[in-house]
């Protein structure tokens, strides 16, 4: 069958990119103390009221929350805007608490979370109030800002990211210091205070003015990092904790992005390509993982040589690369991969209404919003190496062994080199004095490494681990019966396994899923 001789085919090229458009109390029933180190929370916090109202989408009810912007000396500077969302419990005699939910990235929106998760798990839904928030730095609170959208496209998508000639180099330092310096001109003096750190404190003003003595969390990719951060400051103020694809929130942010080179290609050679052959009759990029490897780099360097214009988008060999590595997040979208792939070697065969929509969603790698949140969070919480000299030579060799995210390396850890240097405070979690938490991750997930999910593990005490099979990154609501039942049985009913298990990852579309 040739590639894309319906209509419905063209469709899963335009869905191929949708991704890419790519956290003293004296009101507190519970009467626990701050977390060590942090002065009462002043009254004009503590005792407003959130006045809710219909959010923009109807489904929710949402409110705003003045939050300090320091928790630390919380008569400094300016009020922040934390926005603030709620799904009400629709069985109110069944009633058992709260559930917070938060977004990954750092930088991605919480607020419309509680809809999606009620919506897929209405037990859930009608036995807890389920709350979300925009982060501070994101969305509708008060946000960051750092360099305008072009300047981040530049950053991103320019040039060919794996040219480590001497200009290269050069010109990625000048881009990264530049946005640095957009960061430190444009921020208002915001950058030391969107940190998890900050967050949290925002997250348990948030829990004390719902009125819950506890909250129970759940809480996917980056939003593992906060949910941790939060029960090691506030232990007395969770219930039950669900950490889904995590971070290694036990070290630093350095250590943990590092790893990130390896387990993207792993996922991409592993699974993608031995699927993508396995489905060659369907798709014809190559009867072998090799041969479908060869296809895929063959059509980078075309691109690198002779950048595309798809409806009036620039498309480089970075842009590829990067729609690469977010389609390959989840197992049930490689069939879009291999949509764009074929597109993109033959785009005058696309219907036009195709070409502009994934010449739209391909246009921009990186939003300029979430980049200013994403980096002032990460390039703020844990210390970074400072030496540009040492990103050059690490980057170097993890573009030599795993380009597809090896790549942007430098590009990622030069902005956090020359990042202020940060007064976040070390947090050391354990998981020590908390109740049960678990865990999930994928064994392939590309963006948050098993091998970091496992040091978290073993670091947290009390945690069990549900090892998922397959390379999915967010496991729970993504249709797989086991993970749902170990999240809803434990979130329900308190029931959590005696000890690690694991679950059966959902099958691969077509042909590989049989093999």
């Amino acid at each position: 069958m040739r590639l894309f001789s319906t209509p419905a085919r063209w469709a899963a090229a335009t869905a191929a990119c949708a991704a890419l458009a790519l956290t003293a109390l004296p009101a507190s029933p519970a009467g626990a103390a701050p977390a060590p180190g942090t002065p009462p929370t002043p009254a004009r916090y503590a005792q407003q009221l959130l006045d809710w109202q219909p959010c923009a989408s109807g489904s929710l009810e949402c409110a705003s929350m003045a939050v300090p912007r320091d928790w630390y000396h919380p008569g400094d500077g300016p009020d922040l805007t934390v926005r603030v969302s709620r799904h009400r419990a629709t069985d109110p005699a069944a009633r058992r608490g709260v559930l917070m939910t938060a977004a990954g990235g750092p930088g991605a929106s919480g607020l419309e979370r509680p809809a999606r998760l009620a919506a897929y798990a209405p037990k859930l839904a009608a036995a807890y109030d389920i709350v979300g928030f925009d982060q501070r730095g994101v969305g509708e609170s008060t946000r960051v800002v750092c360099s305008d959208q072009d300047k981040v496209d530049a950053l991103f998508s320019s040039g060919d990211l794996r040219d480590r000639s001497a200009e290269a180099v050069r010109e990625t330092l000048r881009r990264t210091r530049e946005f640095v310096a957009d960061c430190r001109r444009n921020s208002g003096g915001l950058l030391p205070f969107v940190t998890t750190d900050q967050a949290v404190h925002d997250m348990d003003l948030y829990r004390s003015l719902l009125g819950a003595p506890k909250v129970s969390y759940y809480g996917p990719s980056y939003a593992t990092f906060l949910g941790a951060y939060y029960a090691t400051e506030f232990p007395a103020r969770v219930e039950r904790v669900v950490l889904d694809s995590n971070v290694d929130f036990t070290g630093s942010w350095q250590d943990f992005l590092t790893g990130q080179p390896l387990s993207f290609q792993r996922r991409f050679e592993e699974d993608f390509l031995p699927w993508l052959a396995a489905n060659d009759a369907t798709y014809h990029q190559g009867a072998t993982p090799q041969e479908a490897k060869a296809g895929y780099e063959r059509l980078r360097g075309v691109l690198r040589e002779r950048p595309l214009d798809l409806e009036g988008t620039v498309i480089t060999a970075n842009h590829l690369d990067a729609a690469a590595t977010s389609i390959i997040y989840r197992g049930d979208r490689f069939p879009d991969l291999a949509g764009l792939l074929a597109l993109l070697r033959d785009p005058q065969a696309a219907p036009p209404a195709t070409r502009e929509a994934v010449a739209r969603n391909l246009r921009h790698p990186l939003t300029a919003e979430f980049a200013a949140d994403f980096f002032t969070v990460v390039c703020s919480d844990t210390p970074w190496t400072r030496g540009t000299g040492y990103w050059v030579r690490r980057s170097e060799a993890d573009t030599r062994t795993h380009p597809m995210a090896g790549a942007r390396e430098l590009t990622f850890a030069s902005v956090c080199a020359a990042w202020p240097r940060s007064g976040a405070p070390r947090v050391e979690v354990t998981g020590r004095g908390l109740p049960p938490t678990l865990m999930l991750n994928s064994l392939h997930d590309p963006a948050t490494h098993y091998e970091g999910a496992l040091r978290a593990h073993r670091r947290f005490e009390g945690s069990r681990l549900i090892t998922v099979g397959g390379g999915d990154h967010g496991v729970y609501q993504a249709g797989n019966s086991c993970v749902d039942a170990y999240v809803e049985g434990f979130l329900l009913d308190g029931r959590l396994p005696e000890r690690d298990a694991a679950c059966a990852g959902k099958p691969l579309p077509g042909a590989a899923a049989r093999s």
